[in-house]
């Protein structure tokens, strides 16, 4: 295996957290250098959903929340719906006005965030993308960091003083590290399903985000600016052949809202969901960020959003540690502060809302509903639900951790 020198720090995986790990650490002149497996990136139809804080912490970047604004579409309020009784709870963002400069969630891909990074890194000199680079391992000394490199011409080693395993949940860079990912992995696989079929045309007060609570067969419908996005939980003893055929694809969309014709499907996906987060985002040189240090069921958007979370808090960081304004040590403060809202804010809030939604009890169902009724209506419960279910109360209290 032939040693190649990479300045800086190196970063595995090109997804939203690795290229804003990148950005912000270029935006600081620290040459950095991103691995990416896949030989372009890649146009998919995974997170949609950019919450307020993420946009305002976007804005350091001129003109990027912008292009993203251009491309998406602006929800000031979202729903929790009933699927027989129709609208339950209708949240409006405008209530964080004094909060945010956003006071809305914006629907948007997260593939165009990827792609406005990459343009930007390709006018910096001291930021490379090297894509068709697998990144298969991570090692280090007491001065450098190495991570284990796939590339067309071979294996590699690279070498920079730091390195980030933004490589996603199944992180090569974490395991090669021996953390554990302890957490469990959730019965029901999901299914995502996107299509052209305007939902808005038959369901009444349908906002662009929508939680639909059932006892039978919850959902939640989304819209992006091509497409209707569904989610559905399958049920016991369904093989993926099933879940996956048209008939039954045709079936579950029916039966959200009636059409004459068949639904025209652009995309579909079924997988696991798990609730895991690493007990140490930091082994020596090498830190983990993103979907490599926790994962969490896609209830709520908050994927995504605590994955670029993460990667500002760190840069932050590594920054004044690379510049020498202070040790290494302030790099653990990363893990204390970011754990604790995968823990206690983005986990909690997923299951909180997986429970809601799948609510088979009648009683505890109508309860949970006229509470949350209650809620919305009064502008000052609803602004502190809002302020945690946007995640802007998440970095509040994380900066309070030592």
């Amino acid at each position: 295996m032939q040693a190649k020198d990479a300045q800086g720090v190196l970063i595995a995986g090109a997804g939203p957290c690795g290229m804003v790990a990148a950005a912000a650490l270029a935006s600081q002149g620290i040459p950095v250098t991103v691995f990416e497996a896949q030989s372009e990136l890649p146009i998919d139809l995974r997170a949609s959903t950019f919450h307020p804080p993420t946009l305002d912490l976007l804005d350091r970047f001129p003109g990027v929340t912008a292009d993203l604004i251009r491309q998406g579409l602006i929800a000031r309020t979202w729903q929790y719906r009933d699927r027989i009784a129709g609208p339950v709870a209708t949240w409006d963002l405008g209530l964080l006005s004094a909060d945010t400069n956003h006071p809305y969630r914006l629907q948007a891909e997260q593939w165009r965030l990827t792609r406005i990074f990459a343009e930007r890194l390709r006018t910096w000199p001291q930021a490379r993308v090297l894509f068709g680079h697998e990144v298969t391992g991570a090692s280090q000394s007491a001065d450098e960091a190495r991570l284990n490199v796939r590339t067309p011409e071979g294996e590699r080693v690279f070498s920079g003083a730091w390195a980030i395993g933004a490589d996603g949940a199944n992180s090569a860079v974490r395991r090669s590290l021996g953390i554990p990912f302890d957490g469990i992995t959730l019965p029901e696989l999901y299914l995502t399903l996107s299509t052209t079929f305007d939902f808005a045309r038959h369901l009444p007060e349908l906002t662009y985000v929508n939680y639909v609570a059932d006892p039978e067969e919850w959902l939640v419908l989304l819209r992006v600016s091509a497409a209707w996005r569904v989610l559905f939980p399958t049920r016991p003893g369904e093989s993926r052949d099933e879940v996956l055929a048209d008939a039954n694809v045709q079936r579950r969309l029916r039966a959200v809202a009636a059409s004459d014709t068949p639904y025209d499907v652009v995309h579909k996906t079924l997988y696991h969901v798990h609730e895991r987060v690493a007990p140490d985002y930091r082994r020596g040189r090498v830190l983990l960020a993103g979907d490599a240090a926790h994962i969490n069921n896609p209830l709520g958007g908050m994927g995504m959003n605590g994955g670029i979370h993460d990667a500002f808090n760190l840069a932050e960081k590594l920054g004044q540690v690379w510049r020498g304004e202070a040790g290494p040590a302030l790099l653990d403060r990363y893990t204390r502060q970011r754990r604790k809202v995968a823990i206690d804010f983005v986990q909690a809030n997923a299951l909180r809302n997986r429970e809601a939604l799948r609510e088979t009890d009648p009683a505890l169902r109508k309860q949970r509903q006229d509470d949350m009724r209650r809620m919305a209506g009064d502008p000052v419960q609803a602004r502190q639900f809002l302020l945690r279910s946007s995640m802007i109360a998440a970095l509040r209290e994380a900066e309070s951790v030592a």
